[in-house]
């Protein structure tokens, strides 16, 4: 078994101030954050030189939402788990649809595509802050309210301009 390599990526612009990516293998395993401004402690502070790219592109994305994501990862999670990631990532960017929605087109249910998202292992690649419930923003990153809603409005609006 590797160990894996967990690396914190500052990012210059917006309200995320960092990331935390695992690596295992020279591969990425996740990107993910903390939320409440707790630091991420981290291995290394050093992106490797053959993850320079996935480091580059997400820095470009908290600068310039884009959807050019040329970010290899292995496929992890359960099948439905990789059918509604697969299927996120269809949503086009500054647009948003309800859980309803996406668990109708997978016929599914609303809450299995929440437990779906809050499981995404690719935090922005993945767009799961584009899934909003029918009546309000809907969570992010497990959390319903506080600094993880500001951040899902933030990459919204980002997304928009």
């Amino acid at each position: 078994m590797t160990e894996s390599q967990q690396i914190v990526l500052p990012l210059p612009y917006g309200p995320i101030k960092q990331l935390l990516l695992v690596i295992s293998q020279d591969t990425l395993q996740s990107i993910s954050m903390s939320f409440e401004h707790q630091a991420i402690t981290a291995s290394s502070a050093t992106i490797p030189a053959q993850l320079s790219d996935i480091a580059q592109q997400l820095c470009q994305y908290s600068k310039q939402a884009h959807n050019n994501w040329s970010i290899d990862f292995p496929e992890t999670g359960t099948d439905f788990q990789r059918r509604v990631w697969r299927y996120l990532q269809t949503i086009p960017m500054g647009t948003t649809q309800r859980y309803g929605e996406v668990a109708k087109a997978l016929n599914s249910s609303a809450r299995a595509v929440g437990n779906a998202c809050r499981a995404n292992p690719y935090l922005l690649v993945v767009p799961c802050h584009r899934v909003v419930k029918s009546n309000n923003i809907g969570g992010f990153g497990g959390k319903i309210d506080g600094e993880a809603i500001a951040i899902k409005q933030w990459l919204l609006a980002h997304e928009r301009e």
